[in-house]
């Protein structure tokens, strides 16, 4: 199991990418942007929002950080984002029932944004803030898919 810093941004995650990468001196960096995958026809993104990191994952010194844009549409459900709310906490947990569980503790008194379900990018995935508005993310196989998106790319 994995509790990853997930850093949220409002348009500018390719350049918090670049930054971090550079400050932290990053081995690894992995990037997949919203245009990369598979469009839902009844709500197509505009060009600016295509180009915008959908996740994406830096490693240094044996850590991690994962980031990504949130959407306008994303931040009318999340909240708007302000410098200081953009921290999420992502729990990557290939045990789904661990996963269930931990879901369930931390969901008690909070609010549920999204349930766990299966997803394009996720066989196992939610979102919820928790009753002291700490934002968890929940994901089975996060590096997977990164990996995957990135392969099919030729990106990796």
């Amino acid at each position: 199991m994995s509790a990853i810093a997930y850093l949220n941004f409002g348009g500018v995650a390719e350049q918090a990418i670049s930054f971090y990468t550079e400050a932290l001196q990053a081995t690894q960096v992995k990037k997949v942007k919203f245009g990369d995958m598979p469009q839902d026809p009844n709500y197509p993104l505009s060009d600016k929002e295509s180009a915008m990191i959908m996740e994406s994952s830096i490693e240094f010194a044996g850590g991690k950080i994962m980031m990504s844009d949130l959407l306008p549409s994303m931040q009318a459900v999340m909240g708007e984002l302000v410098k200081g709310n953009n921290l999420t906490i992502s729990l990557v947990i290939e045990d789904k029932q661990k996963l269930e569980a931990y879901f369930k503790g931390l969901s008690a008194g909070g609010h549920v944004i999204m349930p766990l379900s299966a997803t394009p990018w996720s066989s196992c995935f939610g979102l919820l803030v928790d009753q002291y508005g700490v934002g968890w993310k929940f994901n089975s196989d996060a590096v997977q898919f990164l990996d995957n998106v990135l392969a099919s790319r030729g990106k990796l």
